[in-house]
């Protein structure tokens, strides 16, 4: 059967969550602070962590921090924190997903699908390559040159590295992934089921933001700061990068 960690102090969520969970098949165990959460979480158990990120004794980011030390089990992170930055700094520290309360159980539930099916094919990736005697996971994105150039912007895939005019622009392995398939796709326009499914390996779920929040990023990290024109947004469709 499959175990679910739910990390969240506020009693009556954390029993609501607990019975639809386990009325969908899955295991469930509470713990109501960081610190027992982290302790918890580190122990191998679990398929799966829900992690609030308000929480007593240690915050859910420094939770989440000691579970990518240690491994990597799915995390999706529960807050009513709604702010942009916020969820940013929850996908860079490593969460697989983002959800903010008041939530609908159904998309949760969805979202919970969804981490462990990623999840399970990476495993098996893995195992296909070790197989094979390679040792690393199949990229989302395998483009047909190994560098990539658009509007200025040179993306080298093997070296893992963006420039702009020769100087180096320093962006978290979301933020490569997604720009990478925008790039190998130089002049169509990704819906952000598209760029969810080829960039970060995972079905779009609900109306999750993860797509924009990156683009955000981008943006500032690229046409803001050097002064260029390479990601266009299509309105009711996704974005491109001419």
């Amino acid at each position: 059967m499959t175990k679910i960690l739910l990390v969240e102090d506020e009693e009556k969520i954390a029993r609501f969550v607990q019975l639809e969970l386990e009325h969908e098949g899955y295991a469930v165990e509470l713990a109501a602070d960081g610190r027992t959460g982290a302790d918890r979480a580190v122990s191998g158990e679990f398929d799966l962590v829900l992690l609030d990120v308000l929480l007593p004794q240690l915050n859910g980011m420094e939770v989440l921090r000691r579970i990518r030390r240690e491994g990597t089990t799915p995390v999706i992170m529960l807050t009513a924190r709604d702010a942009v930055m916020d969820k940013v700094a929850g996908l860079d520290a490593g969460a697989d997903d983002y959800i903010t309360k008041p939530f609908v159980i159904e998309e949760l539930l969805a979202r919970v699908r969804v981490a462990l099916k990623r999840h399970e094919l990476a495993w098996e990736m893995q195992g296909a390559r070790a197989g094979s005697g390679e040792g690393s996971l199949i990229a989302a994105v395998e483009p047909e040159t190994p560098v990539l150039e658009v509007n200025g912007v040179t993306l080298d895939v093997d070296r893992h590295e963006v420039t702009v005019a020769g100087e180096p622009v320093e962006l978290t392995n979301r933020e490569f992934e997604i720009l990478r398939a925008l790039m190998a796709h130089e002049g169509r326009v990704m819906s952000r089921a598209a760029l969810a499914h080829e960039a970060l390996g995972y079905e779009f779920v609900g109306e999750t933001n993860v797509i924009d929040v990156h683009i955000a990023r981008l943006r500032a990290k690229l046409d803001d700061r050097f002064g260029i024109k390479l990601i266009t947004t299509v309105r009711g469709v996704g974005y491109a990068v001419k």
